[in-house]
């Protein structure tokens, strides 16, 4: 479980160790963190001084490791003894223990001996995985933290793949990721989404509504509102308290306002009668300008659609964005964005949307019947005001998703 060396060739002799996170017994420590995840936070900067700190005496960096270690040695022996009673429980603590040990660059038997205590246990990694996120809250290194719980719950998926748990765990991973990474990785849900569907082929997991909320949850970010309803509405059966026929109707009102900007139209017509302008922007690409008129659904390479926005579309949502737009011939559509701070467009700004990813939305729910043919474009790259003028200008990445 040692993690390789990644800097060796970095060395300076000018190199001083890092700054401790951790102090020696409990002083430092954040409160309310239980003495595993203390020593998980020990061990990720014991590993983080082997690979970063480069004395000119390698002694000193040995006696610095040794010292990390038996800080780090210290917590984990704080651990109560009725916290490690359980096998699960004292598969964590010989898991860390081992880690802590594999640290130094000679070979050390108690290392071998706690690591193999440990085992590799699907029980055990989900529980390392799931140790990770909570650790990666409010940490220096979430993102490192979060893609190494992800790499733990795929250890587990893959020493038993029809463990519905495992597969569970996966998911909450990679919506965990999502977020970390800004909330704009489509591959993370879509990796989220594919892991609670084979978690829900476990008939064992269809009792937890955890499962279905989650899921629900990753559906709606993707903009599957249709499948997010149903999810939401499944976790409000098994769990009332759960709250997620409060998600439902969040949903349900974002795509009546989404459904009433477009009836709407006519009122913003005033609004667009600057979109002139758009035809003296010239993008320094060899993509082509186009109407949302020949567009095609689906992706649409080597094409910009030059827009103007006309109205910023407020919601609950973190994302996406979502802005009443139209083209140079007044065609109207809604742009979806992802990955941008919420005032970075304005109402009143030209887009040239690059390489659109044009969508429509067809949706019904109950007896209400619901058909939403909203015009979504996710671009990978979109220039936008005060990048656009009446001269050749390059290309401002939005990061958003296709």
């Amino acid at each position: 479980m040692s993690r390789e060396a990644g800097g060796a060739a970095a060395s300076s002799d000018s190199a001083t160790e890092p700054q401790r996170h951790q102090e020696d017994g409990n002083q430092g420590v954040a409160s309310g963190r239980t003495p595993l995840e203390r020593t998980a936070d020990a061990a990720e900067e014991l590993y983080r001084l082997r690979d970063t700190f480069f004395p000119r005496d390698p002694a000193e960096k040995a006696a610095a490791l040794r010292a990390r270690a038996d800080d780090a040695l210290a917590v984990l022996d704080s651990l109560p003894p009725e916290q490690r009673k359980t096998p699960q429980q004292r598969a964590v603590y010989e898991f860390l223990r081992g880690k802590i040990f594999n640290v130094f660059p000679d070979y050390h038997k108690e290392a071998e001996d706690h690591l193999s205590k440990a085992g590799p246990d699907k029980k055990i990694l989900c529980q390392l995985s799931m140790l990770e996120r909570s650790m990666a809250q409010g940490s220096e290194d979430q993102a490192q933290l979060v893609e190494e719980s992800i790499k733990h719950a795929k250890e587990a998926v893959m020493l038993d793949i029809r463990d519905g748990n495992s597969w569970y765990n996966l998911g909450n991973a990679y919506l965990t990721s999502f977020f970390v990474s800004g909330s704009w990785d489509h591959m993370r849900l879509h990796h989220s989404v594919k892991a609670y569907q084979n978690a829900d082929k476990d008939e064992t997991m269809k009792c937890n509504p955890d499962l279905y909320y989650n899921c629900a949850t990753a559906d709606k970010y993707l903009e599957n509102y249709e499948r997010a309803l149903r999810g939401f509405e499944a976790a409000a059966l098994k769990d009332p308290g759960l709250g997620a026929d409060t998600e439902v109707q969040k949903i349900i009102s974002l795509l009546d306002k989404l459904d009433s900007v477009m009836k709407g139209q006519l009122r913003f017509k005033r609004l667009a009668s600057s979109v002139s302008s758009l035809s003296e922007v010239n993008i320094k690409s060899s993509h082509k300008k186009a109407t949302i008129g020949i567009l095609s659904e689906g992706l649409n390479k080597t094409v910009a659609v030059l827009g103007k926005v006309v109205l910023s579309i407020r919601h609950d949502n973190v994302a996406p964005m979502y802005y009443l737009t139209c083209d140079l011939d007044q065609s109207y559509f809604i742009l979806s964005v992802y990955g941008l701070r919420n005032e970075a467009i304005k109402e009143g700004d030209r887009v040239a949307l690059l390489d659109p990813f044009y969508r429509i939305l067809d949706i019904s729910w109950k007896e209400q019947v619901r058909n939403f043919k909203l015009f979504i474009f996710f671009s990978k790259d979109f220039i936008f005001d005060p990048y656009l003028g009446s001269a050749n200008v390059c290309c401002q990445k939005g990061r958003t998703i296709e």
